[in-house]
């Protein structure tokens, strides 16, 4: 006999993930068990490695629109966003009642499924602007911003370090979709580096949870950043609430000297 949470599913539609991008799959499940779904009850999923272990556990959740009675159907579609980085996964999709518990935890099946999580983008980047000669230096030349996307918020005056367009290329590819690094202002015996760029200097990796603006970002095409003030004289973005993003210190840049300041 059916215990009273019981789900049986069917896929109809899967768009391809891309790393930390929202994507949609769209299910049917039916309600197999004894007891009525009703508010309080969601479809929700988690990412799985190949052994079935718990990559990111407890993703968006997505309201059942109506009650279902046992026997009853409902066609869903999930906001998914996928993991990060690239690579093979495992889809496991569930509904869960809310403060009490998944229904795979009463022995419900759950949906799942081989995925393979594509980069988030192609290798295409531009910038505003920056130092001529370093943008033309970069490892992987840069596009025009109609070709591009991703698009670094640069400044004049910013020299990035030969490496610079291939780390956030890397970084973009891997599912962030803003990417930032460090930031180092020329001095000398008569000037001094301004204080408001030494959280900037460079460093040897990523700082999770970096505290400051982001100076002198990239984003990915259809993101709107939250800008902050500049810094500098320099574009600032604030780090997202509901995106991926990463300040890496081993991305870096120069500012020149003469940079105007704002």
């Amino acid at each position: 006999m059916p215990g009273p949470l019981a789900a049986r599913w069917r896929l109809l539609r899967l768009e391809p993930p891309r790393a930390g991008a929202l994507g949609e799959a769209e299910v049917e499940v039916e309600n197999a068990g004894t007891a009525v779904w009703r508010s309080g009850i969601n479809a929700a999923y988690h990412w799985l490695d190949e052994r079935g272990n718990p990559i990111v556990w407890d993703g968006l959740r997505t309201a059942l629109e109506r009650q279902v009675p046992p026997g009853g159907r409902l066609a869903l579609r999930l906001r998914l966003r996928a993991p990060v980085p690239p690579g093979s996964y495992r889809l496991a999709v569930d509904l869960v009642d809310e403060g009490r518990l998944w229904f795979a935890e009463a022995g419900s099946e759950r949906l799942e499924l081989e995925a393979e999580v594509a980069p988030r983008i192609e290798r295409r980047l531009a910038a505003t602007s920056g130092d001529a000669d370093a943008l033309a230096a970069q490892e992987e030349p840069l596009v025009p911003e109609e070709e591009a996307e991703a698009v670094a918020l640069l400044a004049p005056g910013v020299a990035p370090a030969p490496d610079w367009s291939r780390r956030v290329l890397d970084a973009h590819q891997e599912g962030y979709a803003v990417v930032a690094g460090s930031l180092e202002a020329e001095g000398g015996l008569l000037r001094r580096p301004p204080k408001a760029l030494a959280p900037y200097e460079p460093g040897p990796g990523r700082v999770p949870h970096f505290p400051h603006p982001l100076v002198c970002a990239s984003h990915v095409l259809g993101l709107t950043p939250d800008m902050a003030a500049p810094v500098e004289g320099l574009p600032a973005v604030h780090a997202p609430v509901d995106e991926p993003w990463v300040y890496d210190g081993r991305i870096r840049a120069r500012l020149r000297s003469g940079h105007p300041r704002g």
